[in-house]
């Protein structure tokens, strides 16, 4: 991947000071600017290419797209439930959080709370303090033998079932994308929902905030479980029903909830806070200084790999870029970008595009398709959108407009090249080039085959026509005329009897109409 240029980072929330050091010690401007309001902040973020955030900044649409500048936007956390991550990705802006920020800090969490529900900690805490001395009161449970249901067994969920197995619990779990066999290497016997419900004498849920988990423990859900059931969410408000939790609680379906969660923050609605047996946190997950002080170290070195070309950690909507930090992948992406401009410039005149399809030839360009597709489609759309298509943005741009993008990739003995294959309506162009000696090149156009690559730089001018000595003398001619210099010159096979020439010229045609009226196609690009 190229550097990123971020001169000017913006943080709008408390994070650890080592951040705003590292950044700073690395060329990049810092500003912290804390607690403003959306419109202060739409007005704010037009002056800076990145901005830095925790959970409390709202990075809605609005003040996506007034960051005109805004290449990057770092979470500080886990998760980014507060950055509209679809606008950002259709402006091309990275969206990159901290994923092993606070892992360790809300493991713990978790675990506090599940000691606290199961000896009524808190409440008796409390008690203590009010002059009381019930001890019969909060009369509590061992977890030795108890069964915990772990929901969701990412990295959290792992540390979780690890320290709890310590109390002689038995951990159970429940996880779409991690494998049974990975699971049960620490110790969790992995099973359906339906299965999961009635045997938990303690859930935790550990998922991320997304339609097919809002509302997992629902009234349907506390139905089947066991009978005074205690539940645990320092994941995320509305994983669990909040509504369904209160009716548990009052009917005494569920026993007891530790929650540092809410659907709303801070809850207006306090009565799922006030019931005797929910044992509430302003959301503390993240809360300590180890967290804080990992989490802005992360995020800010995450920022530094991304401007120095050198990694891309932690980013959630930019998986295209994930192998454009070969050596050589950025001569691949420019070959990408050239083929889908010189397209561009063959079918301006043509109907709107409806499907555009790329192929990866070789081996070594299997894991290439993706930034491989998407190149082309920048240099396609070049020009054409107001965000400016880049590697990140170009698929939806292109989805956006009605376009059709497919990709494949082929074996093909040895030879490594891309294919990029435009189509509008019944009309059709193509175009075949490679990298060669670092220097992208053109092989074929429309099935015609340069005898010599072309290579893609510079000012350019493909015609085609049939072929004849006095045409190139004219040609040349016209070139004269305009005080253009020719620097390359290149001819394809010539099937049917017409063929393409390129020529590299020192600067481009003022008028290229003298050139059509001598030719049957022209055009001229600079790439």
């Amino acid at each position: 991947m190229a550097p990123l240029s971020v001169k000017r980072v913006l943080i709008s929330e408390s994070v650890d000071p080592c951040c705003k050091t590292i950044l700073q010690e690395n060329g990049i401007e810092v500003t912290e600017k804390h607690a403003m309001s959306k419109e202060e902040l739409m007005a704010e973020i037009q002056k800076y290419d990145g901005l830095v955030v925790r959970s409390a900044t709202k990075v809605t649409a609005d003040v996506i797209n007034a960051g005109s500048k805004l290449k990057i936007i770092g979470r500080a956390g886990t998760g980014v439930d507060n950055v509209d991550v679809d606008a950002a990705t259709k402006r091309g802006i990275i969206v990159m959080n901290t994923p092993n920020g606070n892992t360790m800090s809300a493991a713990e969490l978790t675990c506090a709370l599940i000691m606290s529900l199961s000896r009524n900690i808190p409440q008796a805490a409390m008690s203590m303090k009010d002059g009381k001395w019930d001890r019969k009161k909060f009369m509590g449970n061992e977890l030795y033998g108890k069964v915990l249901g772990i929901v969701g067994l990412g990295r959290i969920g792992k540390e979780v079932a690890t320290r709890m197995q310590s109390f002689g619990m038995r951990t159970i779990g429940y996880d779409p994308i991690t494998p049974p066999d990975v699971s049960a290497g620490w110790g969790v016997e992995q099973m359906s929902l339906e299965q999961l419900w009635p045997l938990c004498d303690y859930i935790t849920v550990h998922t991320p905030l997304m339609p097919a988990t809002t509302g997992l423990l629902n009234d349907d859900s506390f139905a089947k479980c066991k009978k005074g059931v205690k539940v645990v969410n320092c994941a995320r408000g509305g994983i669990i029903d909040e509504a369904a939790l209160l009716r548990a609680l009052e009917s005494g379906r569920c026993g007891g909830a530790g929650l540092d969660v809410f659907v709303e923050e801070p809850p207006k609605d306090r009565a799922l806070v006030n019931h005797p047996n929910t044992i509430s946190c302003p959301h503390l997950g993240a809360s300590t200084i180890e967290a804080q002080a990992r989490c802005g170290r992360d995020i800010a070195l995450q920022i530094v790999d991304v401007v120095r070309g050198k990694a891309l950690v932690g980013a959630v909507n930019a998986q295209v870029l994930a192998g454009t930090f070969s050596p050589d992948s950025q001569q691949w992406i420019r070959l990408g970008e050239s083929l889908g401009g010189v397209l561009k410039a063959c079918t301006a005149s043509k109907a709107p595009y409806t499907q555009v399809h790329v192929t990866s030839l070789g081996e070594r360009l299997k894991m290439s398709t993706g930034f491989l597709s998407s190149a082309a489609v920048v240099g396609l759309l070049s020009g054409s959108s107001q965000n400016g298509p880049n590697l990140l943005n170009a698929l939806p741009l292109a989805a956006q407009t009605g376009i059709t993008v497919k990709t494949s990739h082929e074996e093909s003995g040895g030879r490594e090249a891309c294919v990029v294959e435009v189509s509008m309506n019944s009309i059709r162009y193509k175009g075949v080039g490679s990298v060669q000696a670092g220097v992208p090149v053109l092989l074929e156009l429309n099935e015609s085959v340069f005898r010599q690559p072309v290579p893609l730089s510079g000012h350019l001018i493909f015609f085609k026509a049939t072929t004849s000595c006095q045409l190139l003398l004219s040609v040349t001619g016209v070139l004269a005329a305009a005080g253009v210099t020719l620097e390359s010159f290149s001819a394809s096979t010539a099937p049917g009897g017409d063929q393409w020439y390129c020529m590299g010229i020192s600067s481009l045609l003022p008028d290229i109409g003298a050139l059509k009226s001598l030719v049957k196609e022209a055009v001229q690009l600079t790439v």
